[in-house]
């Protein structure tokens, strides 16, 4: 056996770059690089051999380890899954940053390989500078602290340990049904390490995604069910987009059956927004036409949903149908007692049709579904340019930014991910290719907004990455603009100022709250009151261009200002906060006190006790 001798760091590297992925455009490398901000964890051993490979895989620095994960995150969701990146930090603080953007990669069930530097494993130099030292447990790391948001994780404490915990974490990087981040914990000694390394174990290999099949069983079982329904409705999620050839096995199937369909935010933009049977968003922040359906439907098919409560309306919204999952996680699959099938979405959907033959939803069904879808993409267009507040709405802002560009059906990819803007693009953005639709909203991570579209940017430099944001969430976490200008690449960032948190201010009041610590105007203040600040001057800051406007008209304008830079731009517009287009959605259970002086709260209380007799047990 031929062998070379390698630290681990550089064995590490190497291996990751003979890992090859098959996709759509041919053969690509698994992973588009690597994030790192070096400390004394992993500057010497990984930062050396990364070094080394610098020109096999590129390594991008970031501003913070948070945003450099979130950045990798977006990545892979903007790949459907089919390429990643890496990310690594120091032993630390910066490791600790990580914990929030793995969490929120793993409730979305994406890919992305943490590398955290660790203390040594030798501790000859016990406690070292960052360590964290449990007084009950001697192996304990702030590493650890990204177990419960790992799908896979692993401690280096040998160099050759590598042999199997590589395979391991690229074999759950890659499965359909197991994917999510998995995190090699690295201690800085082992990195330094030097072992003789099988050459094989170093030879390229090309990962095809696995496409799990139906049991025929399965797909029986649920067209027999389906053949005696009358109004079927398709719930699309994310696995839509994830399965190779999902987006157009859904539309086959949804023609072909006359099933209408509702989109959650991770499957909007499977089908294209005007396509007769889509009738758009799906459940609180959904429309009124997919919501109409639902409480209708008799039987419910959801395809490569996670059915979290926003979807289902806290398992209200179509309760009385009976409930089919299609879904390559079982976990998924099995929700709320549904009759499942744990396949790829595609296949699953090929499957289903060919046994259903020639069987349709009832006709009145199909004429309903068709009137209502029509109507609402009628009122969509009358909505986003329709002014309903002295200061611009959110709905304003997003039919300007579509309108600004005859190309933007074709081209523009939002991102988002927090706040009022989830609910007001989920049901108003129109969506008309397979990614052209990129919210974070499994964890609704506030601060991903920025960093997110720098991952998409990196990921689809060929489109261009529009990143709307409330003005809380870009405080959160804004500083990835800079490495957008520094990467050259480049995104349009429209900030909606509402002077603070309006979204969860309506939250707050609808549960009988007074309003309380949300709205600048409702936190307490000192001396000098809440500061003024320019969000223009912030991005330029940053290195982006930026200007303030003041009205839709100057939005559109700023927009085409901003499409032919060629350098990441930021627009800032005061927005009225507590208006929110306010057709459809549908009910969301919340914690209200059951004891309360406020008579308000007492009646919000009330209220909820009464919609959870409509919860499907």
């Amino acid at each position: 056996m031929t062998t070379v001798r390698l630290t681990m760091a550089q064995a590490l590297v190497r291996y990751l770059v003979a890992q090859r992925v098959a996709t759509e455009n041919g053969t690509e490398a698994l992973f588009g690089g690597v994030w790192a901000i070096f400390g004394h964890g992993n500057v010497a051993g990984l930062g050396e051999a990364l070094y080394a490979g610098r020109d096999q895989i590129p390594t991008y620095r970031g501003h913070n380890e948070q945003g450099m994960a979130l950045a990798a995150t977006a990545y892979a969701k903007a790949h459907f899954r089919r390429r990643m990146m890496a990310v690594t930090t120091s032993i630390g603080p910066g490791c600790n940053n990580l914990v929030t953007a793995a969490a929120t990669a793993h409730v979305n069930r994406l890919p992305m390989l943490l590398l955290p530097g660790d203390i040594f494993i030798s501790r000859d130099p016990d406690p070292v500078l960052q360590q964290v030292e449990d007084f009950h447990d001697g192996g304990v790391s702030a590493a650890d602290c990204l177990r419960p948001v790992s799908r896979y994780f692993d401690r280096i404490v040998t160099p050759h340990q590598l042999l199997v915990a590589l395979p391991r974490a690229i074999a759950y990087l890659t499965d359909p049904a197991l994917c999510g981040p998995v995190t090699l914990a690295l201690p800085q000694d082992v990195q330094a390490m030097a072992a003789d390394w099988p050459e094989e174990f170093f030879a390229q290999r090309v990962i095809r995604i696995r496409k799990p099949a139906p049991e025929p069983f399965e797909i029986k079982a649920i067209a027999d069910l389906l053949k005696t329904a009358k109004r079927p409705l398709i719930v699309a999620g994310g696995g839509v987009l994830y399965s190779q050839g999902g987006c157009q096995a859904l539309q086959a199937f949804a023609e072909t059956h006359a099933i209408p369909l509702g989109e959650t935010h991770a499957g909007k933009s499977a089908l294209p927004w005007d396509h007769p049977l889509n009738a758009g968003a799906i459940g609180v922040t959904g429309s009124p036409a997919a919501n109409e359906l639902a409480a209708q439907a008799d039987v419910v098919i959801a395809v490569g949903s996670r059915l979290q409560d926003f979807t289902t309306g806290s398992h209200s919204l179509y309760a009385q149908a009976k409930l089919v999952s299609i879904n390559v996680n079982t976990f998924d699959a099995i929700k709320w007692h549904g009759q499942s099938v744990q396949a790829d979405a595609a296949l699953a959907l090929a499957a289903l049709s060919t046994e259903l033959g020639g069987w349709k939803s009832s006709g009145d069904w199909q004429q309903k579904s068709l009137a209502v879808n029509a109507d609402w993409r009628r009122a969509i267009t009358e909505i986003v340019k329709s002014s309903r507040a002295a200061l611009p709405t959110y709905a304003e802002v997003i039919g300007a930014v579509q309108a600004s560009s005859r190309d933007s059906a074709a081209k523009d990819i939002a991102v988002c991910a927090a706040g009022t803007l989830p609910a007001e693009l989920h049901k108003l953005w129109r969506a008309s290719f397979p990614g052209g639709y990129h919210m974070e909203y499994g964890y609704s991570c506030m601060g991903y907004e920025v960093a997110g579209g720098l991952g998409v940017k990196m990921a689809r430099p060929d489109n261009e990455v529009i990143v709307i944001v409330g003005d809380g969430s870009y405080l959160m976490l804004n500083n990835e603009l800079a490495t957008s200008v520094m990467l050259g690449q480049k995104i349009i960032v429209v900030l909606t100022d509402n002077f603070g948190y309006a979204c969860i201010t309506r939250l707050q009041k609808a549960c009988g709250g007074a309003p309380f610590n949300n709205m600048i105007e409702d936190c307490r203040q000192g001396p000098h009151g809440a500061p003024h600040i320019d969000f223009a001057a912030n991005a330029r800051s940053l290195g982006a261009d930026a200007e303030n406007v003041t009205s839709v008209a100057e939005l559109g304008e700023a927009m085409k200002r901003a499409r032919a830079s060629d350098k990441s731009y930021l627009i800032s517009i005061v927005i009225d906060g507590p208006q929110s287009t306010p057709e459809g959605g549908c009910w969301w259970e919340v914690g209200i006190p059951e004891v309360s002086e406020r008579p308000a709260a007492v009646a919000a209380r009330k209220e909820l006790d009464e919609a959870k007799k409509k919860q499907r047990i």
